[in-house]
């Protein structure tokens, strides 16, 4: 299989304030109270989760002699904390609102096994999942606590209404202590209890979101240095997705109009030179250069599509997917639902995707069917998927068309990937920021 993808940079999401800002939201009855319901749930999921993560690390390392399996334990391990860590980001943002940017795999943006290698170690050392484990593992031990101060509340509220059951009694026994207490201060005692424990919970519950918010919650600092490494690493790909296309005009007008141009105008020098001895010759000849001339007009219009798509801008990414599949010598089924337009930017990258993808079906795979998917996606993404039914074997080629496509996609903060297996099937996936 080959497997290709631009490297995804992160687009940037809103940014969320800073963790020292007071956010009274922390606070609020209805997330102090979700808070308290997932902490219980943690300090029961959470010690199994954990228990796994420490056998695969276990499995890992100690199975590293024998054969190299345990290396399959250290890949896994990788994902599992990933997953880990995207569940956790879940968990926070949907109880809190924090606006966290979504969770995604690494990946080096290199084919092969050594890109595969890459993409792990990026994923591995990857700050934001260990942020995510980090918080993962303090939001247990708090529900520890948490379970053990519900036991705590319920024993009080039992303790003060002791009495009421036991009042022959001349105590009663203090929780699981051992010490009996007289009767008439089980009351006094029991309520004392349940109310510290009732505040010790919801203490824990406010220090959950407080830690949560400065573990999972990047710096603005750091939100700044993020958003000024994308917009290097945005630019680099549309500086060289605009050197890319240089070349690919540049190479198109030499290989295909130049020297049709160069014929015509020989043609019709030796037509020239022939209108007086020869007119029917001569007419052959203007006839000729007159059949090559609408051909390099073709060629032109053709060569002016790949630049710029009149129809793209007038009537939308559907109007204009529907002529370059009317166009397409293999046959396309063409499945687009968007509800509003996206930038103009973002449906060009989108477009150019799906029309070198067809063009690569037809030219190079030898395909018989082609099925385009285009929708948009929530968070406001634009997404397309184009599949074809050819032998395969696609690679990305620095300075390629599938390069050019790559880069222009990196260049409005979209990802791009590619999935080739030689024998095929080949699809392509792109998917960009709808408002770029």
């Amino acid at each position: 299989m080959t497997t290709a993808s631009a490297p995804p940079p992160a687009v940037p999401a809103p940014a969320p304030s800073p963790p020292d800002a007071p956010d009274a939201r922390i606070a609020s009855p209805l997330r102090v109270g979700g808070a308290i319901l997932q902490l219980a749930a943690l300090g029961v999921v959470g010690p199994v989760a954990f228990t796994v993560i420490f056998t695969f690390v276990g499995l890992g390392f100690g199975l590293l002699p024998v054969l190299l399996v345990g290396l399959l334990f250290l890949v896994a391990l990788v994902y599992v904390l990933f997953a880990v860590s995207w569940l956790e980001a879940a968990r926070v943002d949907g109880l809190y609102g924090f606006g966290l940017p979504p969770r995604r795999p690494r990946t080096s943006g290199r084919p092969g096994f050594g890109g595969f290698l890459r993409t792990l170690w990026l994923q591995a050392i990857d700050p934001s999942v260990w942020r995510g484990v980090a918080n993962a593992a303090i939001a247990t031990i708090l529900g520890w606590i948490v379970l053990i101060l519900v036991g705590i509340l319920a024993s009080g509220v039992v303790l003060a209404f002791a009495p009421l059951f036991a009042a022959d009694a001349a105590s009663v026994r203090l929780f699981r202590t051992g010490i009996d207490v007289p009767i008439a201060a089980a009351i006094p005692i029991g309520i004392l209890s349940a109310l510290i424990a009732a505040a010790a919970i919801i203490g824990l519950a406010i220090l959950h979101g407080v830690i949560s918010r400065a573990i999972m919650v990047p710096s603005r600092e750091a939100l700044l240095a993020e958003q000024a490494r994308t917009s290097q690493v945005q630019r680099a790909g549309a500086v060289r997705a605009a050197d890319v296309e240089r070349t690919r005009i540049e190479r198109d007008l030499h290989d295909g109009v130049q020297p049709r141009l160069v014929s015509v105008g020989m043609t019709l020098g030796m037509a020239q030179q022939k209108i007086d001895a020869d007119p029917e010759a001569a007419k052959a000849l203007i006839a000729e250069a007159h059949t090559s001339t609408k051909a390099a007009i073709t060629e032109l219009r053709q060569l002016a599509r790949g630049i710029h798509t009149s129809v793209l801008d007038d009537r939308g990414l559907d109007a204009a997917l529907s002529a370059l599949a009317s166009r397409s010598p293999v046959p396309v089924t063409l499945d687009v639902r968007l509800a509003t337009r996206c930038g103009p930017a973002a449906e060009a990258a989108v477009y150019f995707v799906i029309a070198e993808s067809l063009t690569n079906a037809a030219k190079h795979a030898r395909a018989t069917d082609c099925r385009v998917l285009v929708r948009q996606r929530e968070g406001g993404i634009l997404w397309a998927r184009v599949e074809d039914n050819g032998v395969g074997g696609a690679v990305v080629v620095p300075g390629g068309g599938l390069d050019g496509l790559s880069n222009r996609v990196l260049g409005v903060g979209g990802q791009i990937r590619l999935d080739s297996p030689v024998g095929g099937p080949t699809s392509v996936e792109v998917s960009v920021p709808c408002a770029f």
